[in-house]
This record gives C-alpha cells, structure tokens and sequence, in this order.
C-alpha cells in the first residue's frame, strides 16, 4: 500500500516522493529549494524525530545491560548519543516551528517530547497527517514560489541560516558540542540538584 504522505502521482502517472507545498495548498510539484540547500522541514524533521526514537532504544538498552549487572560498556555510547541526537532535534524541532509559524504550544510539545521515550516519532506522524511541517522553507521559497520575508527577530535569523546553510551548520555544531560537554561535566541529570 502506497503511504499517502510519500507518494504524488506525477502528470504522467508516476509515483515519486511527495513535494507539494502543504502551505501553500496549490497541488504543484516544488522540486529543488530554490534559497536553500538544506532539506525541507518535513524531511529534516522525520529524520529527527526517528534519530531521537531510534537513540532512546539504544540508551534504555543500555540501562537495562547497566542495571541488569550484564555491563556497563554501552553506557557512555547510548547516552552520549543520544544527548547529542537529543540537542540536534530541538534545534531542528525550534527551526520547524518558526517555519510552521506554530502556536507557543504546539512549539513546545515537540520540543519537550523528546523527553518522551518514543515520543517523537508518533507527533511527527501526527504532523504528517494534517500535512505538516511544509515540503519547503517558506523563507527560502521553492520553484514557483519566491521566499516569504521575514517577521520578527526568529523568522530574520531564520532566514539568514537558509541563505548561509554551512556556516550555520558549524556554529550550531559548536554550539550543540560545547551544551553537550558542560552537561557531560555536570553528570547524570539525576545528580544535578542533589
């Protein structure tokens, strides 16, 4: 069975992957990002949202070899990656929303559900059921589409990340790896208050 999220039946009849604009509700084919060579919300976000899913099953896995007395070895892997796939998707998950243009609400569930064992996967199945995040960046535009301009501090920052796609990518890698190191130093977060 064809997943109707992922599939369009072209002019011709073929089957490919869907990049209709769900915001703009128009039924054409996007294709390449015009302003941007970042992947589109939809795509970034899923695979966010399955990395986080995918790195609570290797931390709990490893908790359980932990307190089970099997080992302990997996420990530093699992959580390890998993707090850096963890501070990734909150980044991806912050960029959707302003792109999403979401309520303070609906921002902040998907942000806190990667808190949520599995959570994140099931909300961007959600999403994707009421055709959200959008196939493009609507500050970037797409073929047929020009860029939307920016509103506010968050949509202009934005809007600079798509225009500067690499160099954005480094500082927020050094970003997310200096957060990551200082709470390695601070510990399991059962022992930051006690």
């Amino acid at each position: 069975m064809t997943d109707p999220r992922t599939a369009h039946s072209g002019p011709t009849g073929t089957t490919g992957p869907d990049t209709t604009d769900p915001g703009t509700r128009t039924g054409t084919r996007t294709g390449t990002q015009n302003g941007t060579v970042l992947p589109g919300p939809r795509a970034l976000y899923r695979t966010f949202a399955t990395a986080e899913m995918f790195t609570w099953a290797l931390l709990i896995l490893a908790m359980i070899l932990k307190y089970t007395g099997t080992t302990e070895a997996l420990m530093p892997i699992g959580g390890g990656l998993h707090g850096f796939v963890f501070l990734c998707y909150a980044v991806v998950a912050v960029g959707v929303w302003i792109n999403q243009r979401w309520s303070a609400g609906r921002g902040i569930a998907a942000v806190v559900l990667a808190a949520v064992p599995f959570a994140t996967l099931p909300f961007e199945l959600h999403l994707a059921r009421q055709g959200e995040p959008d196939a493009t960046w609507r500050l970037a535009g797409a073929a047929g589409r020009p860029a939307e301009a920016p509103r506010g501090i968050w949509e202009r920052l934005e809007a600079w990340v798509l225009r500067h796609v690499l160099l954005a990518a480094v500082v927020t890698v050094a970003v997310v790896a200096v957060v990551f190191v200082l709470l390695l130093q601070a510990g399991p977060p059962d022992q930051w208050f006690g």
